[in-house]
């Protein structure tokens, strides 16, 4: 329908749907990638001769029990051009559970010793623009890193997610961004949309239960031509951020396989033993 695509984004489980349960029932829906399921998509991006992003569940024998969240690119040629993990999950949203994934946060210095500090955040160069994918939510740091590193275009994905995030993500690092979003019967369902780097909702799907597809054409030559990095306040607040201590500290899931939380209220409960707000142990001057 319509002209050919240059990039298709799928939401966050195209492959299997979201996938409920313990840390083994979600690991045996797990995918390995490359694999026959995203096999099926790298012919889909040879024949629509079109680049192909998706989310899924996954599971790599260099990190034995975790479940990943990754999001793929697969170029027009039907090879894969970027495994890109969650950088960190949103924390202390739900009340009884914390989501179990391992993101970069979780094991963050091994990550970097396996595949470097750029990998947290990589810009894919493509002939239609800068790309970075994510799946992370109300998160702006994120995305003003991806913006920082030239990103013009930030693609998403989701299960239920927040508009404005979207379009504040667009107006506040200049770039296009879209979301794909699950289709659910809930206010934060479907709804999938397009917007502008002046927040401008290109096209969005108007149905929170169905599935569609929304397109829009993003001028990439003229959007490039007058094009300035943001102008982010970083000398005017590096002090304020260097006196603040995250809750949770970075590394919370590089432990043993026995000991990964089993469920999202294990999860919590590991969180809240990490947690340097309600256990603190030093002051915060010390660290």
């Amino acid at each position: 329908e319509g002209d050919k695509p240059d990039i298709l984004l799928f939401h966050e489980f195209p492959l299997t749907g979201y996938v409920y349960g313990d840390r083994d029932n979600k690991l045996r829906f797990a995918l390995e990638i490359p694999g026959p399921e995203s096999d099926s998509f790298a012919l889909l991006a040879k024949e629509c001769d079109t680049y192909v992003v998706f989310g899924a569940y996954a599971k790599d024998p260099a990190w034995p029990k975790h479940i990943l969240s990754l999001t793929t690119i697969i170029d027009r040629k039907g090879e894969i051009t970027k495994k890109v993990w969650k950088a960190r999950n949103i924390k202390r949203f739900y009340s009884t559970f914390e989501i179990t994934t391992t993101t970069v946060e979780g094991v963050q210095d091994r990550f970097r010793e396996q595949y470097g500090i750029a990998d947290a955040f990589p810009v894919i160069q493509t002939e239609f623009g800068n790309i970075a994918v994510s799946t992370v939510q109300l998160d702006p740091l994120v995305f003003n890193a991806y913006a920082m590193q030239g990103a013009e275009i930030i693609l998403r994905t989701a299960t239920l997610f927040f508009q404005n995030d979207v379009t504040y993500t667009a107006m506040v690092n200049n770039v296009y961004s879209a979301m794909a979003n699950i289709p659910y019967d809930s206010p934060y369902g479907g709804g999938s949309l397009i917007v502008s780097p002046d927040g401008e909702i290109l096209s969005q799907h108007p149905e929170r239960l169905e599935e569609g597809i929304v397109s829009a054409t993003i001028p990439i030559a003229q959007f490039r031509k007058n094009r300035r990095l943001p102008q982010y306040s970083v000398d005017l607040t590096r002090a304020i951020f260097q006196q603040y201590r995250e809750e949770i500290p970075p590394n919370h899931l590089d432990i043993p396989e026995a000991k990964l939380p089993r469920d999202g209220k294990e999860m919590k409960a590991l969180l809240d033993e990490r947690s340097r707000w309600l256990s603190p142990t030093e002051s915060p001057s010390t660290e």
